[in-house]
Protein backbone atom coordinates (compact mmCIF):
# COMPACT_ATOMS: atom_id res chain seq x y z
CA UNK A 1 0.00 0.00 0.00
CA UNK A 2 2.52 2.31 0.83
CA UNK A 3 4.56 1.53 -2.05
CA UNK A 4 1.82 1.95 -4.16
CA UNK A 5 1.36 5.70 -2.41
CA UNK A 6 4.83 6.52 -2.98
CA UNK A 7 4.13 5.73 -6.81
CA UNK A 8 0.89 7.92 -7.08
CA UNK A 9 3.00 10.68 -5.30
CA UNK A 10 5.57 10.85 -7.97
CA UNK A 11 3.74 10.40 -10.76
CA UNK A 12 1.50 13.49 -9.41
CA UNK A 13 4.93 15.34 -9.32
CA UNK A 14 4.93 15.47 -12.87
CA UNK A 15 1.73 17.70 -13.50
CA UNK A 16 2.65 19.77 -9.84
CA UNK A 17 5.61 21.10 -11.86
CA UNK A 18 3.61 22.90 -14.58
CA UNK A 19 1.98 24.89 -11.04
CA UNK A 20 4.61 27.24 -9.93
CA UNK A 21 4.72 29.11 -13.35
CA UNK A 22 0.92 29.75 -12.82
CA UNK A 23 1.08 31.31 -9.68
CA UNK A 24 3.70 33.43 -10.62
CA UNK A 25 2.03 34.52 -13.72
CA UNK A 26 -1.32 35.45 -11.81
CA UNK A 27 0.19 36.86 -9.00
CA UNK A 28 1.99 39.43 -11.58
CA UNK A 29 -1.22 39.74 -13.18
CA UNK A 30 -3.44 40.74 -10.48
CA UNK A 31 -1.12 43.46 -9.35
CA UNK A 32 -1.00 44.98 -12.79
CA UNK A 33 -4.73 44.57 -13.32
CA UNK A 34 -6.82 43.94 -10.18
CA UNK A 35 -10.16 45.00 -11.37
CA UNK A 36 -10.18 41.40 -13.22
CA UNK A 37 -10.89 39.77 -9.85
CA UNK A 38 -14.33 41.67 -10.25
CA UNK A 39 -15.26 42.03 -13.94
CA UNK A 40 -13.82 45.64 -13.53
CA UNK A 41 -13.36 47.35 -17.40
CA UNK A 42 -9.47 47.32 -18.51
CA UNK A 43 -8.31 51.04 -18.72
CA UNK A 44 -4.59 50.53 -19.23
CA UNK A 45 -2.08 48.51 -21.11
CA UNK A 46 -1.03 47.57 -18.02
CA UNK A 47 -4.13 46.45 -17.20
CA UNK A 48 -4.73 44.78 -20.41
CA UNK A 49 -1.17 42.96 -19.87
CA UNK A 50 -2.10 41.78 -16.22
CA UNK A 51 -5.50 40.24 -17.47
CA UNK A 52 -3.18 38.49 -20.18
CA UNK A 53 -1.32 37.09 -17.50
CA UNK A 54 -3.73 36.20 -14.95
CA UNK A 55 -5.20 34.33 -17.90
CA UNK A 56 -2.16 32.63 -19.13
CA UNK A 57 -1.74 31.36 -15.43
CA UNK A 58 -5.34 30.50 -15.29
CA UNK A 59 -5.32 28.19 -17.92
CA UNK A 60 -3.63 25.29 -16.44
CA UNK A 61 -4.66 26.33 -12.90
CA UNK A 62 -8.28 26.15 -14.16
CA UNK A 63 -7.77 22.62 -15.54
CA UNK A 64 -5.68 21.09 -12.89
CA UNK A 65 -7.85 17.88 -13.50
CA UNK A 66 -6.94 17.24 -16.91
CA UNK A 67 -3.32 17.72 -15.58
CA UNK A 68 -3.14 15.11 -13.01
CA UNK A 69 -5.53 12.75 -15.18
CA UNK A 70 -2.68 12.95 -17.93
CA UNK A 71 0.07 12.84 -15.07
CA UNK A 72 -1.06 10.15 -12.96
CA UNK A 73 -1.60 7.82 -15.60
CA UNK A 74 1.98 8.28 -17.79
CA UNK A 75 3.54 8.10 -13.99
CA UNK A 76 1.75 4.85 -13.06
CA UNK A 77 2.22 3.35 -16.58
CA UNK A 78 4.68 0.40 -16.36
CA UNK A 79 7.12 2.12 -18.73
CA UNK A 80 5.49 5.68 -18.63
CA UNK A 81 4.15 5.19 -21.94
CA UNK A 82 2.10 7.59 -23.85
CA UNK A 83 -0.96 5.49 -24.55
CA UNK A 84 -1.87 5.63 -20.61
CA UNK A 85 -2.39 9.07 -21.14
CA UNK A 86 -4.78 8.53 -24.15
CA UNK A 87 -6.49 5.63 -22.19
CA UNK A 88 -6.69 8.20 -18.71
CA UNK A 89 -8.05 10.98 -21.06
CA UNK A 90 -10.58 8.50 -22.45
CA UNK A 91 -11.49 7.81 -18.95
CA UNK A 92 -11.99 11.22 -17.84
CA UNK A 93 -14.35 11.94 -21.23
CA UNK A 94 -16.58 8.97 -20.42
CA UNK A 95 -17.01 10.10 -16.65
CA UNK A 96 -17.55 13.46 -17.39
CA UNK A 97 -20.05 13.08 -20.35
CA UNK A 98 -22.06 10.39 -18.37
CA UNK A 99 -22.03 11.93 -14.85
CA UNK A 100 -23.56 14.93 -15.72
CA UNK A 101 -27.03 16.31 -14.96
CA UNK A 102 -28.06 16.19 -18.28
CA UNK A 103 -27.46 12.77 -18.70
CA UNK A 104 -28.31 11.38 -15.52
CA UNK A 105 -31.84 13.17 -15.92
CA UNK A 106 -32.61 10.62 -18.62
CA UNK A 107 -31.39 7.61 -17.01
CA UNK A 108 -31.96 8.01 -13.63
CA UNK A 109 -34.45 10.96 -12.85
CA UNK A 110 -35.35 10.42 -9.17
CA UNK A 111 -31.48 11.23 -8.34
CA UNK A 112 -31.53 15.01 -9.72
CA UNK A 113 -34.25 15.80 -7.71
CA UNK A 114 -32.28 16.81 -5.02
CA UNK A 115 -30.21 20.39 -5.35
CA UNK A 116 -27.20 18.40 -3.20
CA UNK A 117 -26.97 15.87 -6.56
CA UNK A 118 -27.15 18.23 -9.19
CA UNK A 119 -24.50 20.69 -7.62
CA UNK A 120 -22.23 17.55 -7.12
CA UNK A 121 -22.87 16.49 -10.84
CA UNK A 122 -21.65 19.76 -11.88
CA UNK A 123 -18.66 19.31 -9.61
CA UNK A 124 -17.40 16.33 -11.88
CA UNK A 125 -16.02 17.83 -15.36
CA UNK A 126 -13.52 19.90 -12.75
CA UNK A 127 -12.42 17.36 -10.46
CA UNK A 128 -9.11 17.00 -9.22
CA UNK A 129 -10.47 13.63 -7.32
CA UNK A 130 -12.19 12.46 -10.78
CA UNK A 131 -8.86 13.35 -12.55
CA UNK A 132 -6.13 11.32 -10.11
CA UNK A 133 -8.70 8.53 -10.37
CA UNK A 134 -9.24 8.17 -14.24
CA UNK A 135 -5.87 8.95 -14.79
CA UNK A 136 -5.27 5.60 -12.34
CA UNK A 137 -7.89 3.42 -14.52
CA UNK A 138 -5.80 4.52 -17.57
CA UNK A 139 -3.10 3.36 -16.46
CA UNK A 140 -4.12 0.36 -14.66
CA UNK A 141 -5.89 -0.69 -18.20
CA UNK A 142 -2.96 0.17 -20.18
CA UNK A 143 -0.72 -2.22 -17.62
CA UNK A 144 -3.41 -4.60 -17.41
CA UNK A 145 -4.61 -4.97 -21.30
CA UNK A 146 -1.04 -3.88 -23.26
CA UNK A 147 -0.10 -6.80 -24.74
CA UNK A 148 -3.65 -8.48 -25.39
CA UNK A 149 -3.58 -10.26 -28.83
CA UNK A 150 -7.12 -10.32 -30.55
CA UNK A 151 -8.04 -13.12 -33.00
CA UNK A 152 -6.99 -12.71 -36.07
CA UNK A 153 -9.81 -10.87 -37.79
CA UNK A 154 -9.49 -8.13 -35.38
CA UNK A 155 -5.29 -8.23 -35.01
CA UNK A 156 -5.65 -4.62 -35.48
CA UNK A 157 -7.16 -4.04 -32.25
CA UNK A 158 -4.22 -6.10 -30.49
CA UNK A 159 -2.20 -5.06 -27.82
CA UNK A 160 -2.02 -1.13 -26.88
CA UNK A 161 -4.56 -0.32 -29.79
CA UNK A 162 -6.79 -2.35 -27.12
CA UNK A 163 -5.90 -0.31 -24.40
CA UNK A 164 -8.51 2.41 -25.09
CA UNK A 165 -11.37 -0.07 -25.95
CA UNK A 166 -11.03 -1.77 -22.66
CA UNK A 167 -10.91 2.00 -21.02
CA UNK A 168 -13.89 3.17 -22.22
CA UNK A 169 -15.85 0.13 -21.30
CA UNK A 170 -14.31 0.23 -17.42
CA UNK A 171 -14.76 3.52 -17.52
CA UNK A 172 -18.75 3.19 -18.52
CA UNK A 173 -19.29 0.56 -15.49
CA UNK A 174 -16.94 3.58 -13.11
CA UNK A 175 -19.56 6.14 -14.77
CA UNK A 176 -22.61 4.10 -13.62
CA UNK A 177 -21.29 3.50 -9.76
CA UNK A 178 -20.18 7.25 -9.59
CA UNK A 179 -24.19 8.17 -10.40
CA UNK A 180 -24.69 7.12 -7.26
CA UNK A 181 -22.00 7.48 -5.59
CA UNK A 182 -20.53 10.67 -6.10
CA UNK A 183 -23.75 12.81 -4.45
CA UNK A 184 -23.74 10.72 -1.69
CA UNK A 185 -20.17 11.17 -0.84
CA UNK A 186 -20.91 15.47 -2.37
CA UNK A 187 -24.11 15.31 -0.25
CA UNK A 188 -22.48 14.38 3.06
CA UNK A 189 -19.83 17.03 3.49
CA UNK A 190 -22.34 19.13 2.73
CA UNK A 191 -24.66 18.09 5.53
CA UNK A 192 -21.15 18.34 7.63
CA UNK A 193 -20.63 21.92 6.58
CA UNK A 194 -24.20 22.80 6.83
CA UNK A 195 -23.83 21.13 10.81
CA UNK A 196 -20.62 22.70 11.61
CA UNK A 197 -21.35 26.15 10.63
CA UNK A 198 -23.45 26.77 13.68
CA UNK A 199 -20.55 26.15 16.02
CA UNK A 200 -19.38 29.93 15.11
CA UNK A 201 -14.99 30.33 15.80
CA UNK A 202 -14.60 26.98 16.27
CA UNK A 203 -16.90 25.49 13.14
CA UNK A 204 -15.28 28.07 10.95
CA UNK A 205 -11.90 26.33 12.24
CA UNK A 206 -13.08 23.06 11.52
CA UNK A 207 -14.12 24.28 8.25
CA UNK A 208 -10.29 25.37 7.34
CA UNK A 209 -9.68 22.22 8.88
CA UNK A 210 -11.61 20.45 6.61
CA UNK A 211 -10.88 22.56 3.52
CA UNK A 212 -7.04 21.62 3.38
CA UNK A 213 -7.73 18.38 4.24
CA UNK A 214 -9.54 17.70 1.47
CA UNK A 215 -7.97 19.01 -1.41
CA UNK A 216 -5.85 16.29 -2.31
CA UNK A 217 -8.79 14.29 -2.83
CA UNK A 218 -10.95 17.45 -4.82
CA UNK A 219 -13.75 17.10 -2.31
CA UNK A 220 -13.00 20.46 -0.58
CA UNK A 221 -15.54 22.32 -3.32
CA UNK A 222 -18.34 21.01 -1.29
CA UNK A 223 -17.62 22.21 1.78
CA UNK A 224 -16.65 25.64 -0.37
CA UNK A 225 -20.45 25.67 -1.75
CA UNK A 226 -21.66 25.74 1.92
CA UNK A 227 -19.52 28.69 3.57
CA UNK A 228 -18.41 30.56 0.64
CA UNK A 229 -21.42 30.57 -2.18
CA UNK A 230 -25.54 31.43 -1.99
CA UNK A 231 -27.40 28.20 -3.00
CA UNK A 232 -26.38 25.36 -0.98
CA UNK A 233 -25.52 27.41 2.74
CA UNK A 234 -24.18 30.65 4.28
CA UNK A 235 -22.36 32.68 1.14
CA UNK A 236 -19.97 34.12 2.81
CA UNK A 237 -17.92 34.98 -0.05
CA UNK A 238 -21.11 36.60 -2.17
CA UNK A 239 -22.06 38.71 1.34
CA UNK A 240 -18.33 40.20 1.64
CA UNK A 241 -18.30 41.50 -1.84
CA UNK A 242 -21.66 42.80 -2.53
CA UNK A 243 -20.63 45.15 0.54
CA UNK A 244 -23.06 43.49 3.17
CA UNK A 245 -22.05 42.65 6.87
CA UNK A 246 -23.77 41.10 9.57
CA UNK A 247 -27.37 41.84 10.28
CA UNK A 248 -27.94 42.96 6.30
CA UNK A 249 -30.34 41.11 4.26
CA UNK A 250 -28.98 38.61 0.98
CA UNK A 251 -31.43 37.12 -1.45
CA UNK A 252 -34.50 38.06 1.36
CA UNK A 253 -32.69 36.22 3.96
CA UNK A 254 -30.79 38.03 7.11
CA UNK A 255 -27.07 37.38 7.68
CA UNK A 256 -26.61 35.74 10.95
CA UNK A 257 -22.68 34.85 10.79
CA UNK A 258 -19.80 37.66 11.15
CA UNK A 259 -18.93 38.29 7.57
CA UNK A 260 -15.78 37.51 6.52
CA UNK A 261 -15.05 34.94 9.29
CA UNK A 262 -14.71 31.99 6.61
CA UNK A 263 -12.35 33.24 4.61
CA UNK A 264 -10.09 35.52 7.12
CA UNK A 265 -8.25 32.52 8.35
CA UNK A 266 -6.59 31.43 5.54
CA UNK A 267 -5.07 34.70 5.31
CA UNK A 268 -1.59 34.10 7.71
CA UNK A 269 -1.48 30.90 6.68
CA UNK A 270 -1.08 31.31 2.79
CA UNK A 271 0.95 34.35 2.83
CA UNK A 272 3.75 33.55 5.36
CA UNK A 273 3.00 29.95 7.02
CA UNK A 274 3.31 28.47 4.07
CA UNK A 275 6.74 30.79 3.84
CA UNK A 276 7.68 29.36 7.00
CA UNK A 277 7.10 25.73 6.21
CA UNK A 278 9.20 26.25 2.81
CA UNK A 279 12.32 27.83 4.60
CA UNK A 280 11.82 24.38 7.26
CA UNK A 281 11.77 22.13 4.14
CA UNK A 282 14.83 24.05 2.75
CA UNK A 283 16.72 23.77 5.64
CA UNK A 284 16.03 20.32 5.90
CA UNK A 285 17.10 19.08 2.51
CA UNK A 286 20.04 17.38 1.83
CA UNK A 287 22.71 19.85 0.95
CA UNK A 288 23.34 18.65 -2.58
CA UNK A 289 19.22 18.94 -3.32
CA UNK A 290 18.96 22.36 -1.20
CA UNK A 291 18.87 24.34 -4.76
CA UNK A 292 16.56 22.68 -6.07
CA UNK A 293 14.07 22.49 -3.10
CA UNK A 294 14.49 26.34 -3.04
CA UNK A 295 13.63 26.18 -6.79
CA UNK A 296 10.60 24.19 -5.69
CA UNK A 297 9.03 25.38 -2.68
CA UNK A 298 10.51 28.82 -3.08
CA UNK A 299 8.87 29.50 -5.81
CA UNK A 300 5.69 27.91 -4.68
CA UNK A 301 5.65 30.12 -1.54
CA UNK A 302 6.03 33.40 -3.30
CA UNK A 303 2.63 32.09 -5.60
CA UNK A 304 0.89 31.60 -2.27
CA UNK A 305 1.96 35.14 -0.57
CA UNK A 306 1.14 36.98 -3.63
CA UNK A 307 -1.83 35.41 -5.25
CA UNK A 308 -3.24 32.53 -2.26
CA UNK A 309 -2.05 29.87 -5.19
CA UNK A 310 -1.20 26.79 -2.72
CA UNK A 311 -1.14 23.72 -4.91
CA UNK A 312 2.72 24.42 -5.96
CA UNK A 313 3.55 23.99 -2.45
CA UNK A 314 0.71 21.12 -0.94
CA UNK A 315 1.06 18.98 -3.98
CA UNK A 316 4.95 18.82 -3.31
CA UNK A 317 5.04 17.10 -0.56
CA UNK A 318 1.43 15.45 0.28
CA UNK A 319 1.61 12.08 -1.09
CA UNK A 320 5.39 11.96 -0.03
CA UNK A 321 4.34 12.84 3.96
CA UNK A 322 0.63 12.87 4.10
CA UNK A 323 0.74 12.97 8.03
CA UNK A 324 2.50 16.43 7.72
CA UNK A 325 -0.35 17.84 5.86
CA UNK A 326 -2.31 16.35 8.20
CA UNK A 327 -1.14 18.83 10.33
CA UNK A 328 -0.65 21.48 8.26
CA UNK A 329 -4.57 21.23 7.43
CA UNK A 330 -4.79 21.20 11.08
CA UNK A 331 -2.61 24.71 11.55
CA UNK A 332 -5.31 25.94 8.86
CA UNK A 333 -7.85 25.45 11.45
CA UNK A 334 -5.93 26.19 14.39
CA UNK A 335 -5.08 30.55 13.05
CA UNK A 336 -8.77 30.22 11.87
CA UNK A 337 -10.09 30.10 15.02
CA UNK A 338 -7.52 32.72 16.15
CA UNK A 339 -8.34 34.80 13.88
CA UNK A 340 -12.39 34.91 14.17
CA UNK A 341 -11.56 35.49 18.02
CA UNK A 342 -9.18 38.25 17.67
CA UNK A 343 -11.90 40.23 15.24
CA UNK A 344 -9.35 40.26 11.92
CA UNK A 345 -11.69 40.25 8.46
CA UNK A 346 -10.92 40.01 5.35
CA UNK A 347 -11.65 38.74 2.15
CA UNK A 348 -11.35 37.19 -1.52
CA UNK A 349 -12.54 36.59 -4.81
CA UNK A 350 -9.88 34.39 -6.21
CA UNK A 351 -7.39 33.11 -2.54
CA UNK A 352 -5.78 34.53 0.36
CA UNK A 353 -3.04 36.43 -1.08
CA UNK A 354 -1.77 39.77 -0.69
CA UNK A 355 -3.45 41.18 -3.78
CA UNK A 356 -6.96 40.20 -2.76
CA UNK A 357 -6.06 41.30 1.12
CA UNK A 358 -5.35 44.75 -0.42
CA UNK A 359 -8.47 44.67 -2.54
CA UNK A 360 -10.75 43.57 -0.03
CA UNK A 361 -9.31 45.91 2.79
CA UNK A 362 -11.98 48.86 1.53
CA UNK A 363 -15.46 46.92 1.65
CA UNK A 364 -17.74 47.23 4.77
CA UNK A 365 -17.32 43.68 6.10
CA UNK A 366 -13.32 44.23 6.41
CA UNK A 367 -11.90 44.52 10.13
CA UNK A 368 -8.79 45.01 12.01
CA UNK A 369 -6.81 44.12 9.03
CA UNK A 370 -3.99 45.31 10.20
CA UNK A 371 -3.68 42.36 12.47
CA UNK A 372 -2.22 40.82 9.22
CA UNK A 373 1.08 41.64 10.48
CA UNK A 374 1.27 39.80 13.78
CA UNK A 375 -1.03 36.83 12.72
CA UNK A 376 1.17 36.71 9.51
CA UNK A 377 4.65 36.83 12.27
CA UNK A 378 3.14 34.04 14.68
CA UNK A 379 1.94 32.10 11.64
CA UNK A 380 5.76 32.19 9.81
CA UNK A 381 7.18 31.04 12.99
CA UNK A 382 4.68 28.26 14.36
CA UNK A 383 4.66 26.59 10.67
CA UNK A 384 8.78 26.98 10.55
CA UNK A 385 9.06 25.09 13.93
CA UNK A 386 6.67 22.44 13.32
CA UNK A 387 7.41 21.54 10.27
CA UNK A 388 11.45 21.53 11.54
CA UNK A 389 10.33 19.28 14.42
CA UNK A 390 8.46 16.80 12.60
CA UNK A 391 10.60 16.76 9.57
CA UNK A 392 13.73 15.82 11.34
CA UNK A 393 12.17 13.62 14.82
CA UNK A 394 10.24 11.52 11.72
CA UNK A 395 12.43 12.10 9.04
CA UNK A 396 9.48 12.63 6.77
CA UNK A 397 10.50 12.61 2.90
CA UNK A 398 10.09 15.93 1.87
CA UNK A 399 11.04 17.66 -1.31
CA UNK A 400 14.77 17.60 -0.99
CA UNK A 401 14.82 14.47 1.29
CA UNK A 402 14.28 11.82 -1.13
CA UNK A 403 16.03 8.20 -0.47
CA UNK A 404 18.60 8.71 -2.90
CA UNK A 405 22.19 8.40 -1.28
CA UNK A 406 24.18 11.63 0.12
CA UNK A 407 26.61 12.92 -3.54
CA UNK A 408 24.74 11.08 -5.85
CA UNK A 409 23.82 14.43 -7.57
CA UNK A 410 27.49 15.43 -7.68
CA UNK A 411 28.02 11.85 -10.21
CA UNK A 412 29.96 12.79 -12.85
CA UNK A 413 29.37 10.30 -15.42
CA UNK A 414 32.97 8.34 -16.33
CA UNK A 415 30.96 7.83 -20.11
CA UNK A 416 29.10 9.85 -21.65
CA UNK A 417 28.11 7.36 -24.54
CA UNK A 418 24.41 7.10 -23.22
CA UNK A 419 23.56 4.45 -25.96
CA UNK A 420 27.00 2.32 -25.09
CA UNK A 421 26.50 2.45 -21.14
CA UNK A 422 22.95 1.28 -21.53
CA UNK A 423 24.20 -1.54 -24.03
CA UNK A 424 26.89 -2.47 -20.84
CA UNK A 425 24.52 -2.31 -18.16
CA UNK A 426 21.86 -4.66 -19.73
CA UNK A 427 24.85 -7.06 -20.43
CA UNK A 428 25.76 -7.20 -16.86
CA UNK A 429 21.77 -7.45 -15.78
CA UNK A 430 22.26 -10.99 -18.12
CA UNK A 431 20.62 -9.67 -21.16
CA UNK A 432 17.22 -8.09 -21.66
CA UNK A 433 15.13 -11.86 -21.06
CA UNK A 434 16.44 -11.20 -17.08
CA UNK A 435 14.36 -7.99 -16.95
CA UNK A 436 11.22 -7.83 -16.00
CA UNK A 437 10.87 -4.22 -15.47
CA UNK A 438 12.86 -1.23 -15.34
CA UNK A 439 12.54 2.33 -13.86
CA UNK A 440 14.54 5.44 -12.49
CA UNK A 441 14.39 8.11 -9.90
CA UNK A 442 16.53 11.07 -9.76
CA UNK A 443 19.85 9.82 -9.96
CA UNK A 444 19.12 5.51 -10.15
CA UNK A 445 17.79 2.62 -12.25
CA UNK A 446 15.40 0.77 -10.83
CA UNK A 447 15.26 -2.42 -12.19
CA UNK A 448 14.29 -6.12 -11.07
CA UNK A 449 15.65 -9.06 -13.01
CA UNK A 450 14.49 -12.82 -13.11
CA UNK A 451 17.72 -14.31 -12.14
CA UNK A 452 19.87 -12.81 -9.41
CA UNK A 453 22.84 -14.68 -10.24
CA UNK A 454 23.05 -13.71 -13.67
CA UNK A 455 24.24 -10.27 -12.79
CA UNK A 456 27.67 -9.10 -12.97
CA UNK A 457 27.86 -5.99 -11.01
CA UNK A 458 31.71 -5.60 -11.96
CA UNK A 459 30.64 -5.58 -15.72
CA UNK A 460 27.92 -2.55 -14.91
CA UNK A 461 30.16 -0.66 -13.40
CA UNK A 462 32.53 -1.22 -15.98
CA UNK A 463 29.41 0.99 -18.15
CA UNK A 464 30.88 4.35 -16.82
CA UNK A 465 28.09 3.85 -13.67
CA UNK A 466 28.72 4.84 -9.95
CA UNK A 467 27.61 2.06 -8.42
CA UNK A 468 25.27 -0.77 -8.10
CA UNK A 469 23.18 -1.24 -5.19
CA UNK A 470 21.07 -5.40 -5.02
CA UNK A 471 18.18 -3.99 -1.97
CA UNK A 472 16.03 -6.95 -2.11
CA UNK A 473 16.53 -10.58 -3.98
CA UNK A 474 15.74 -9.57 -7.32
CA UNK A 475 15.90 -5.88 -7.37
CA UNK A 476 19.14 -3.99 -8.61
CA UNK A 477 19.54 -0.37 -8.50
CA UNK A 478 22.20 1.07 -11.23
CA UNK A 479 23.63 4.97 -9.73
CA UNK A 480 23.95 7.39 -12.50
CA UNK A 481 23.32 10.43 -11.23
CA UNK A 482 21.62 13.34 -12.59
CA UNK A 483 21.99 12.15 -16.26
CA UNK A 484 20.04 8.72 -15.50
CA UNK A 485 17.40 10.07 -17.50
CA UNK A 486 19.14 9.70 -20.38
CA UNK A 487 20.65 6.47 -19.86
CA UNK A 488 17.14 4.92 -19.39
CA UNK A 489 16.02 6.36 -22.60
CA UNK A 490 18.35 3.97 -24.51
CA UNK A 491 18.03 1.20 -21.87
CA UNK A 492 14.28 1.04 -22.77
CA UNK A 493 15.15 0.98 -26.99
CA UNK A 494 17.48 -1.99 -25.94
CA UNK A 495 14.76 -3.87 -24.12
CA UNK A 496 12.20 -3.60 -26.85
Amino acid sequence: MMKSLQKLGKALMLPVACLPICGILMGLGYALAPSTMQGGELLTVANKIGFFLVKAGAALIDNMHLLFVIGVAVGLADDNDGTAALAGLVSFLMVKTLVNEAVVKEFLPFMVENTNNVAAYSKVGTNTFIGILCGIVGAACYNKFKNVKTPDVLAFFSGKRFVAIATALISIVLSFVLMFAWPVLFSGLVALGQGIASLGAWGAGIYAFLNRLLIPFGLHHALNNVFWFKGLGLGDLHAYWAGLTTGGVMDGVTITWDVGMYMAGFFPCMMFGIAGAAVAMIQTAKSNKRKATIGIVGSAAVCAFLCGVTEPFEFSFMFLAFPLYVVYSLLYGIFTVVTVLLGFRAGFSFSAGLTDLIFSASLPAAAKTWLILPLGAAAFVVFYVVFLVAIKKFNLKTPGREDDQEGELKIELANNDYSAMAQVILEGLGGKDNVTSADHCITRLRLEVKDRLLVDEAKIKASGASGVIRPGKTAVQVIIGPKVQFVYDEFKKLLK
